[in-house]
């Protein structure tokens, strides 16, 4: 069963007898991990710092969203220890990085299935990436054109700092073509979160949305995708992105300031454990074991 994880974009998990970073005499000394960055990641990563300060006392944890462009920026700037991001790094980023001294280490810590959902009163099921891209690149508009009913054709989309907003759009709108230069359509509305893309697709038959797997609600329909019209339009899973059926499957990543040493490099070691592989499980996402 999932769990339920309430959160702002700032929470911090603060499991600590004082208030201090120095501990107490009856207590070891506390060791702080600053984690920022996807907001995909976001209720996994809180999920896994619950759980290890459980574990771990003399850990202090904090996670924080608000894209992965913003956590990485973060590794850039050197003000994170742990920079979470649903999509690789970019070469220009790691540029940056390296003229500020940092070097980037990818760590791939889960999969995930990007869902694309709509509306229970709609009827369309299944779409092919093809129409999936003229919908948002606003070859469509409405959704008769994909059979459904007579109706515009409300798009929904993550804004341009997040990861999973830029992967969407070089996997599916640009259809994997590293030379398009195809767009979101200009009215697509840019939300900032992924309960804002669930919040509207609930309230709204005329819309689309896309969003992490262990996001979607069961009150929505997600829609079964095939790579071409003449393929099996397969739901997204875990099964389906193991067994590499489903179109549209990613990797999500950690990345840190060179090899991680400490207990930055235990708790890395910890997330790639039968343990915390479990509550990505629980959580909708896929296990990287």
């Amino acid at each position: 069963m999932k769990r339920t994880l309430l959160f702002t974009f700032l929470l911090v998990f603060l499991v600590s007898c004082s208030s201090s970073g120095q501990g107490t005499a009856d207590s070891a000394p506390q060791t702080y991990i600053e984690n920022k960055g996807s907001d995909t990641i976001v209720n996994l990563a809180l999920a896994w710092a619950e759980q290890y300060q459980l574990e771990n006392p003399n850990i202090r944890l904090s996670v924080t969203g608000g894209g992965s462009g913003t956590g990485i920026a973060a590794l850039v700037n050197g003000t994170v220890d742990i920079a979470n991001a649903s999509r690789q790094i970019k070469q220009k980023e790691i540029d940056l990085a390296n003229e500020q001294g940092i070097e980037p280490m990818e760590h791939i810590i889960a999969g995930d299935a990007i869902a694309v959902i709509v509306n229970p009163t709609n009827p369309v099921r299944e779409l092919t990436l093809e129409q999936i891209s003229k919908i948002y690149s606003g070859a469509y508009t409405n959704w008769r054109e994909v059979g459904g009913d007579d109706r515009p054709i409300v798009r929904l989309s993550r804004e341009t700092n997040s990861g999973t907003h830029v992967y969407f759009l070089e996997t599916v709108v640009r259809l994997g073509d590293k030379e398009s230069k195809t767009l979101f359509s200009t009215n697509t509305l840019l939300l900032p979160s992924s309960e804002g893309i669930i919040s509207e697709v609930r309230q709204n038959p005329n819309a689309i949305g896309y969003d992490g797997l262990g996001y979607v609600p069961e009150d929505l329909n997600m829609i079964a995708i095939a790579p071409e019209a003449s393929d099996e339009y397969i739901l997204p899973s875990v099964d389906s992105v193991n067994n590499g059926t489903y179109a549209i499957a990613r990797d999500l990543y950690m990345y840190t300031n060179g090899e991680p040493t400490g207990e930055v490099a235990i708790y890395l070691e910890w997330i790639m454990s039968a343990e915390a592989q479990e509550i990505v499980k629980e959580l909708g996402f896929v296990p990287i074991n």
